[in-house]
This record gives C-alpha cells, sequence and structure tokens, in this order.
C-alpha cells in the first residue's frame, strides 16, 4: 500500500496575514484580525486536487506563555475550516518556548515532530512530501523532517539557518513549484 503525500504549512504569515510588528510577524489575536492572504484557498484547492493531504503545522506560543487563550486560537482554526474545507488536519504546538521546558518541545517548530505526528496518523510519506513556510523555523522544520521545504519571502528581520529547496514571494509561486514537481514524478 502506497503512503499518501502531504503538504505541510505554516499558518501566520504563509495562509493567513500576519501582523508585524518591528520587523517581526505576529499571529492576528481575534478571528476579526484573522484575513487569508491573495490565492490562498484557489492553491489549497488545487494541491488537494492534486492529491496532496493538506495539513496546517503551527507553533502558537503565546498560549503556553499565558498572553492568549486557547479557545481564541481554536475559534480561529474553526473558521480556517470554514473557509478552506480541503484542510485535512491542524497541527498545533502550544509550548512557549524560550528555553522552557515543555512536554510538546518535541512539536515546536524547528522541531518536526508536529510533521511526524500528523505522518504517522495519517500514513503520509514525509520524503515524497512538501513544507511551506514564511520563517527559518518552517524550513529546519521540513528540512528535519525530510520533506522539501518552500520558503516564503516576506523580508522578516530574520535570517534563515537552513537553506530551503525553493525560495518564492508568494503562496501562488509555491503551490505553482509543488504542482510542477508533482508533474515531474507523474
Amino acid at each position: 500500500m502506497t503512503k499518501r503525500r502531504a503538504v505541510f504549512l505554516d499558518r501566520d504569515g504563509t495562509l493567513n496575514a500576519p501582523v508585524v510588528r518591528e520587523g517581526k510577524p505576529y499571529p492576528p489575536d481575534t478571528v476579526a484580525e484573522f484575513q487569508l492572504l491573495p490565492g490562498v484557498t484557489e492553491g489549497c484547492r488545487r494541491l488537494h486536487a492534486a492529491g496532496y493531504v493538506l495539513i496546517i503545522v503551527t507553533n502558537q506560543p503565546d498560549v503556553g506563555r499565558g498572553t492568549q487563550s486557547q479557545a481564541v486560537v481554536e475559534t480561529i482554526h474553526a473558521h480556517l475550516h470554514t473557509l478552506i474545507p480541503e484542510l485535512a488536519r491542524i497541527e498545533t504546538c502550544y509550548a512557549p518556548g524560550k528555553g522552557v521546558s515543555h512536554p510538546e518541545n518535541y512539536r515546536r517548530k524547528p522541531e518536526p515532530g508536529m510533521l511526524t505526528d500528523a505522518a504517522h496518523a495519517l500514513d503520509i510519506d514525509l520524503t515524497a512530501s512538501w513544507m511551506i513556510g514564511d520563517r527559518w523555523r518552517d524550513v529546519d522544520c521540513g528540512a528535519r523532517a525530510g520533506c522539501q521545504t518552500i520558503f516564503i519571502d516576506r523580508n522578516y528581520d530574520e535570517a534563515l539557518r537552513t537553506s530551503p529547496n525553493f525560495t518564492v514571494h508568494s503562496f501562488e509561486d509555491a503551490v505553482g513549484i509543488v504542482l510542477a514537481g508533482n508533474s515531474a514524478a507523474c
């Protein structure tokens, strides 16, 4: 039996507009602030139609730090599911980071735990899968899991630590790369 292929998607800055303060991206605080970026809905439909399982993998450390409620994050995710019903799963890590010991640290990007957990649950072949994101943590996470990586360069004030397989400037461009790779593999 053949394992399935997935596209793992970061949330903030990849699918939805982040709130940028002093060159750093932050998640929206409310559903009202949550806005999908151009081309995301159609791009996800195209990936799904090509046979990819769509999985969001998102660090939400503000919950672990006590500055955001888990209920708000879950409300945003429910809203996201209504906007993109093709999503198979949303993996969320609430570990606060910044050197704090937490049982979920193996899932916190750049660690690959969210990808490996989803791969195990959904019978995903990580080496035939992709990770799309806009931060160094996304690229490192995808590479550590054995996925092809696509970095969406949003010109944040932070450097990459691992070179991505591809660098683009929009979600639509990332979708085009995945679909072109899919065609080449057939």
